[in-house]
């Protein structure tokens, strides 16, 4: 109903206004379209913002959250603005979907990483550990692993100060998807230390050898 009353107005109209509406009332779509999608990415940038305040998120895992927010804000209103200037919906789909097809094999060419991007959140949500924390990484609880200070977490993998004795200064980058596949030990405070190897000295002199004591049965 209301588009007939529309269509009857438009034609009451001039034919020189008719064909300026043409082009007015796409432009004015498209430009709505692009205030719902800056106002909506603005939104969600707030809202994250506050969720990173509040749950104390770490920068590394706000910027690509920010990222991932604006890109699919931007995908979704050029798909919208095309759709007003007359692109079929059956070539969107089809781009679409092969942009899907490219992504999914990315997807699983990439696994490694994404997994690691993945358990970097889980990290940064649930807080197994912080910066300064001593825990050692082991594949059972008998084993020793890897021990060391939490010196720094990112979206690929922590960094520990190595605590093996004789390494010196040294570093041992875990994965991130490997904590959440091993025992992790937290100790409280710092360890201590593994005890030394006992040394034999030197100038020790040699035990001396046992008494040769004759037999009663050798003849003179």
């Amino acid at each position: 109903m209301a588009t007939s009353k529309l269509q009857m107005l438009t034609n009451r109209l001039p034919d020189w206004m008719q064909e300026w509406l043409e082009v007015i009332v796409p432009g004015t779509q498209i430009l709505l379209i692009v205030l719902g999608a800056w106002l909506i990415q603005r939104t969600l940038r707030r809202l994250m913002r506050r969720a990173a305040a509040h749950y104390q998120l770490p920068d590394e895992l706000v910027v690509p959250i920010n990222g991932l927010i604006r890109w699919l804000t931007i995908a979704t209103a050029s798909l919208m603005v095309l759709e007003r200037m007359g692109v079929s919906a059956t070539v969107l789909w089809t781009a679409f979907t092969g942009f899907a097809t490219v992504g999914a094999v990315a997807f699983f060419a990439a696994w490694s990483v994404l997994s690691n991007l993945f358990c970097a959140l889980l990290i940064f949500t649930v807080r197994p550990f912080r910066v300064g924390d001593y825990i050692e990484v082991l594949d059972t609880a008998e084993k020793p692993g890897a021990k060391g200070r939490v010196v720094d977490i990112n979206l690929l993998y922590i960094t520990l100060e190595d605590q093996t004795p004789g390494h010196g200064e040294a570093w041992l980058q875990i994965p991130n998807a490997l904590i959440f596949q091993r025992v992790v030990r937290r100790f409280q405070g710092v360890p201590q230390p593994p005890a030394a190897p006992s040394v034999v000295a030197a100038d020790a002199s040699p035990a001396a050898p046992a008494p040769v004591v004759p037999s009663p049965f050798k003849n003179p």
